[in-house]
């Protein structure tokens, strides 16, 4: 059984780099240190701007900073590309109104293959 990912990795990130949460806080503008320690403790999931600020401070992934909620958010979108090309493929349109249909199964088909690739052997 495997293990769920951490959640965040900001703190380990935040320690490494030797800040404080005052100091992180300083840095990205944000008036008080309260709310790293929740995006830390995962209570609350920062806003884009802040996430994207995390990024460039500890030049590291969102992905790598925050590994639990990406996977959350990648399991939900698979799943949803998932149904809508089981719709896409049980479509019964024909002539023009298929081309839209097939360009959209293609996108997922190379999408799959792109991922495919990226994973290590």
């Amino acid at each position: 059984m495997e293990s769920q990912p951490a959640a965040s990795y900001l703190r380990m990130y935040r320690k490494k780099s030797g800040l404080s949460q005052r100091e992180l806080a300083e840095v990205l503008g944000l008036i008080t240190e309260w709310r790293i320690s929740e995006h830390e403790r995962s209570i609350t999931v920062p806003r884009l701007l802040t996430a994207i600020s995390y990024e460039v401070v500890f030049n590291a992934p969102l992905a790598k900073l925050f590994p639990g909620i990406y996977e959350t958010v990648r399991g939900n979108i698979e799943s949803r590309l998932a149904e809508l090309e089981s719709r896409l493929q049980e479509s019964d349109a024909k002539g023009r109104a298929a081309i839209p249909i097939a360009r959209k199964l293609e996108w997922i088909c190379e999408r799959k293959n792109l991922a495919a690739d990226e994973v290590p052997a």
